[in-house]
């Protein structure tokens, strides 16, 4: 059964992971106490101790938690807890040593960190729900309790134990139906890889098939929803109805599908850890992009709140973000004085109903010690709790403002799980002219992401089903694009809408296999344009055109136009001859096309022509305005807030009450200045009125307006 959405909320709640079980000397009340005074009002706990929870086979420890609860409740604070299945106890993987995952190339992962569990196994699930009923049957009815988490950051590894292995291939036999259809779907002939049943399917380690690949990432997905799937209908026997059921996603996971996991709970839940001090600066320069899981840049951020925000295509909790340093020892970057409250606000901006800090307390000992909490290791409150502080009081003076928002969007991007699985097999870009670039796909995506926030447009990820509500839509990469996919896009531009395209996107179909057509498959009518080769480009090529000389990098399809408009082009001797972005007209919309990965000014460009032509359309009352009222606060709409400057950004929202908040960050050290185009009345303020005209922001500031 689908969970029920969450209520609606009153606030944004602003919260702490506490483990007070983790201090040596730990005083409860004053701990509750600072939390209070810095308007924390939820905390989260009991995730990551099963040994304290069950310290023997059999023998449980229930009421240490209590006294955390009761205080909570006494100082009206309320409490996520979460069940503890993701660090199994060492008596566990003592006495059913068989319970280890099993890696690709046949070794165990060793016990010593955590998730080191096939969580598939019957095994593991008899003592996980035995564990479960007993911490949630206990304290999930407590007044305290706001709801439970459900394991943590779940889908870290893809599991090769045998019994997963039969279970892969009795889910290939329900999906494919026989193996003659998997070999013609799979295109085993190739290598003389026919199989004659299912017993004769190889297992993953030593594969080199595509399809296959493909395959196992959606059965290991699925496996992780499923997962989480039965704990939440476990855990709902055990607690009353208003309970939230969530769990904190790391997005990064490799098998995970965060949407189709997210279909099991109330609200999504996520991390949002970023690198501060000048990776927050917003630097108009054109380095490359860093793939990791952690943001390094502005735009990076606000990405990070959008695609929680996709995961159920509404308002969703960060369950984890920096007090302080994140990672391993080598990484102490403090954030400089302001950056908490940016990097708070902007993911406000984009959705979040939760704020909590990872952690309360910086850990004495084990694998974290060195990621920093709101206190350190000498647990006196400092720099760090005074500026949560400041932020827990501004966000309860905002509360009836901040409630409810719905974000802003101008740009919808298309998010294509398979298309990532599959790049990462063969991953089509290299960064040092050789080695390939597993995070491919998520680069793609970065940069024109970045190239939309740039021309100052905000982004949303969507479905293809709600294409029709914005005026631009993006298909980065959309590599394994579904039939029914190209005929959505199709019905989208015909309709009136903007559509960019990039390279590889409809190259191949849903198993990954290359379409035996002219490319771009079925979007070659729609684009205008077709190609028959494309290469890789070990150095960036100088790119001319849409008014702008910059660079392109790592690819380059052999575009012929077919009716589409050239907009830019290489300057190089060899693939000078081809273009390098084209637009074309169909229907009532348009198509943009670009066959290879252009530097960050053309990106912005390319944005800022596109909503430009918007702009005047739905200002004519034309397709954009008319197509499903796809215009938003960015286009055809007069804004409150003009930025001039590069290192400020600007992003909307409309709250519950219906207006329209605007807020304003300046990523950088020095003080800048903004553009009031009406009265406004400021949120984070005095709320006295603010005249139309300049509106200063001091360094690494943020002012919300409304």
């Amino acid at each position: 059964m689908t969970p029920s959405p969450p209520k609606s909320p009153t606030h944004v709640r602003f919260g702490t992971a506490y483990y007070w079980e983790y201090q040596r000397a730990p005083d409860l009340r004053r701990d509750l106490d600072l939390m209070a005074q810095a308007k924390i009002d939820t905390i989260r706990v009991g995730e990551s101790v099963w040994s304290t929870w069950e310290p023997r086979d059999g023998v449980f420890d229930l009421g240490w938690l209590t006294p955390v609860l009761d205080g909570a409740h006494e100082r009206g604070m309320k409490v996520l807890l979460g069940t503890p299945t993701y660090a199994i106890p060492p008596w566990l993987q003592r006495k059913h040593p068989e319970l280890a995952i099993e890696r690709a190339d046949g070794r165990r992962v060793l016990w010593g960190a955590r998730q080191e569990i096939d969580f598939t196994s019957p095994t593991f699930l008899r003592y996980a729900e035995r564990v479960i009923r007993q911490v949630v049957g206990h304290h999930g009815g407590h007044p305290a309790v706001l709801g439970v988490q459900l394991d943590n950051e779940p889908g870290l590894h893809l599991i090769h134990n045998e019994p997963v292995f039969e279970r892969f291939k009795a889910w290939l036999a329900d999906r494919y139906g026989d193996a003659d259809r998997l070999n013609e779907e799979w295109g085993l002939t190739y290598w003389s890889h026919r199989i004659g049943g299912w017993d004769e399917l190889w297992p993953p380690a030593g594969n080199t098939t595509p399809s296959y690949d493909l395959a196992w990432r959606r059965f290991q997905a699925e496996l992780t929803t499923e997962f989480i799937a039965w704990q939440a209908g476990l855990v709902r026997e055990l607690v009353p109805e208003d309970r939230e059921l969530t769990t904190c996603l790391a997005y990064q996971r490799p098998a995970l599908h965060d949407v189709q996991l997210s279909e099991h709970l109330t609200v999504t839940s996520g991390n949002a850890y970023y690198l501060p001090q000048d990776h927050l600066v917003l630097d108009p320069g054109d380095a490359p992009i860093e793939v990791t899981w952690f943001s390094t840049t502005p735009e990076g951020l606000f990405q990070a709140g959008d695609r929680m925000y996709a995961s159920q295509g509404r308002r969703f909790w960060v369950t984890e973000t920096n007090a302080t340093s994140i990672a391993g020892s080598q990484l102490n970057l403090t954030p400089y004085d302001g950056q908490l409250r940016q990097a708070a606000w902007a993911l406000v901006a984009r959705g979040a109903e939760m704020i909590s800090y990872w952690h309360w307390h910086t850990l004495p000992y084990g694998a974290e010690t060195h990621w920093g909490g709101i206190l350190g290791h000498a647990l006196e409150p400092g720099r760090v709790y005074r500026e949560v502080a400041a932020l827990g009081a501004e966000l309860e003076r905002a509360a009836g403002d901040v409630a409810g928002l719905t974000p802003d969007a101008d740009v919808g991007f298309l998010y294509s799980h398979e298309s990532k699985w599959a790049l990462s097999f063969q991953p089509p870009l290299t960064l040092d002219g050789r080695n390939p670039d597993k995070d491919a796909y998520e680069r793609i995506v970065a940069t024109f992401y970045r190239g939309a926030s740039d021309a100052g447009l905000q982004a949303a990820f969507v479905p293809p089903a709600l294409v029709n509500r914005l005026p631009i839509v993006v298909a980065p990469a959309f590599h394994c694009l579904p039939d029914a996919v190209a005929e959505a896009l199709t019905s989208y531009v015909e309709g009136g809408g903007h559509l960019i395209l990039t390279f590889l996107t409809g190259y191949a179909d849903e198993e990954a296999q290359a379409r035996t057509e002219i490319a771009p498959g079925p979007l070659r009518d729609l684009a205008g344009v077709r190609y028959l080769e494309f290469a890789t480009l070990p150095d960036p090529l100088p790119l001319h055109g849409l008014g702008v000389q910059d660079v392109a990098r790592h690819w380059a399809d052999a575009l012929e136009p077919e009716g589409a408009e050239v907009l830019a082009r290489y300057d190089h001797h060899h693939y000078g001859r081809w273009p390098a972005i084209t637009r074309n007209r169909a229907g009532a919309g348009t198509v943009t096309y670009v066959g290879t990965l252009p530097g960050r000014a053309m990106t912005a460009e390319l944005f800022r022509q596109a909503s430009a032509g918007l702009s005047r359309a739905s200002a004519a009352g034309g397709p954009a305005s008319a197509a499903g009222g796809r215009a938003s606060a960015g286009l055809g709409a007069k804004p409150l807030v003009v930025a001039g400057e590069p290192r400020v950004t600007v992003r909307s929202a409309v709250n519950a009450r219906g207006e329209r908040l605007w807020f304003v960050h300046n990523w950088s050290h020095r003080a800048s200045t903004v553009t009031l185009t009406a009265q406004a009345t400021e949120v984070t303020g005095s709320r006295d009125p603010l005249p139309p005209g300049p509106l200063r922001l001091a360094p690494f500031d943020v002012r919300v307006v409304r």
